[in-house]
């Protein structure tokens, strides 16, 4: 794991709020752990899509799936489970 990417704890809290990795139709989706840690390198580094180090997968999957989850909402959907998640347990403000 490289710094700046998932734990093996936070990516057991993000796994079942993503999408599932086999869609219904077409072939199965890159890894969604690889692809939301090159998506975090993005945030992080502010850096352009086409600057994503390979290891993530090729850029344009990556900013292709991010921007297909922004339009979908599921950003928000991961936001709000967390939110109502860490609230249930006391750990919001």
């Amino acid at each position: 794991m490289n710094r700046g990417e998932l734990s093996n704890e936070q990516w057991e809290k993000l796994k079942p709020l993503l999408p599932p990795q086999k869609p219904q139709t077409g072939k199965p989706n890159h890894d969604h752990r690889l692809v939301v840690n090159g998506i975090l390198w993005i945030l992080r580094t502010g850096a352009p899509w086409r600057d994503l180090p390979e290891r993530y997968g090729k850029w344009e999957s990556v900013a292709t799936r991010f921007y297909r989850w922004q339009k979908a909402g599921v950003w928000n959907q991961i936001l709000e489970q967390l939110q109502a998640s860490a609230d249930q347990q006391g750990m919001l403000d």
